[in-house]
């Protein structure tokens, strides 16, 4: 066990659920990241990657806590999240960098949980970047869809309704200050309310479009490096636009350019503060011919120190042109 992350070591745990969302499909995503390189890619760059496979949902013992009345597939979910939290704690305890291959983002219900536990039993504060088209920050009182995946922020952030998700697994919250949503271009009535409320962090892509990627994930990191935080990337692929990674269950118009993405994932590599990642809402059924996979491995080797000059075939999305800009206000998932 050691205190301080190994940026030279990867661990990969496959989390195959897709309840949390409306389109089935993202329980295929961590094969298809396995078959589009995520291992030997990681490995060219002088990482020493071991996967452990998908994560068993055996010996998890039945739930008797009441169920939301508006949480969809909740006693489902809820398995997954008490099987992955302690798994979450174990990997981040082991020295290396965690990546929980999904899967939709309700997983981050139970693989930031764990990776949480352990840093504030290290007396280290965890920050979380959520990568992402929507803000996830609905309860059961606030959402329009009763999705569980567009509650994973704010269940992360200690919001009531989702309390006996965990059943007898310590809950580790973070603080809705040492939360970043980033790249956000949907955002429900009473969802935003409550991040308003909150005072959380938000860089929508106007903040992008009008101050640009490095000025605010500067910011991000400056933020954490203050407190000797340690960093956690939810990266939920939808925060790219359509064109570029069709292959995910809740496409939003106007979302990150290929090199805005990868600029993103080159600053997180050169602070030295991420400790943690989720990859998440990969839906293969949706993709077209792997081509959203493919953009999702390259995208965590530039967050692990490869450069895109380095790239001999980039991906063939990478001139395509943002669309116009889509309104704030746009329910599409919650």
């Amino acid at each position: 066990m050691t205190t301080m992350t190994d940026r030279r070591k990867v661990a990969l745990l496959g989390v195959p659920i897709d309840m949390g969302a409306s389109q089935r499909g993202t329980l295929m995503g961590p094969a298809a990241l396995r078959t589009a390189g995520i291992t030997p890619v990681l490995e060219s760059l002088g990482i020493d990657v071991l996967d452990h496979g998908d994560i068993a949902l055996a010996g998890v013992a039945p739930a008797t806590d009441a169920i939301p009345a508006k949480a969809n597939n909740y006693r489902d979910i809820q398995t997954w999240i008490r099987a992955l939290s302690p798994r979450a704690y174990d990997l981040a305890r082991s020295g290396a960098i965690p990546i929980f291959l999904g899967g939709d983002h309700s997983l981050s219900m139970g693989s930031i949980n764990g990776v949480a536990r352990y840093w504030h039993e290290q007396g280290r504060e965890l920050f979380v970047l959520w990568l992402d088209a929507h803000a996830d920050y609905n309860t059961p009182l606030t959402t329009m869809t009763a999705n569980m995946h567009g509650m994973s922020a704010a269940f992360v952030c200690g919001e009531s309704g989702l309390d006996g998700l965990l059943g007898d697994e310590p809950r580790a919250s973070i603080p809705p200050a040492h939360l970043d949503l980033f790249g956000i271009h949907s955002i429900d009535p009473l969802e935003k309310k409550l991040v308003q409320d909150r005072r959380i962090a938000v860089a929508d892509m106007r903040a992008i479009d009008e101050f640009g990627v490095a000025v605010l994930i500067h910011r991000v990191i400056e933020r954490v490096r203050a407190r000797n935080g340690v960093l956690h990337l939810s990266f939920d692929l939808d925060v790219l636009d359509p064109g570029i990674a069709p292959g995910v269950g809740t496409t939003v118009p106007g979302g990150a350019t290929y090199r805005e993405a990868h600029l993103v994932m080159e600053l997180l590599y050169d602070s030295g503060l991420v400790g943690s990642v989720d990859i998440v809402e990969l839906n293969p059924f949706l993709d077209e011919r792997g081509r959203t996979a493919r953009v999702a491995v390259e995208l965590l080797a530039s967050l692990f120190g490869q450069q895109i000059t380095d790239r001999p075939t980039p991906s063939n999305t990478l001139s395509e042109p943002r669309p116009a800009q889509v309104a704030k206000i746009r329910p599409t998932r919650s």
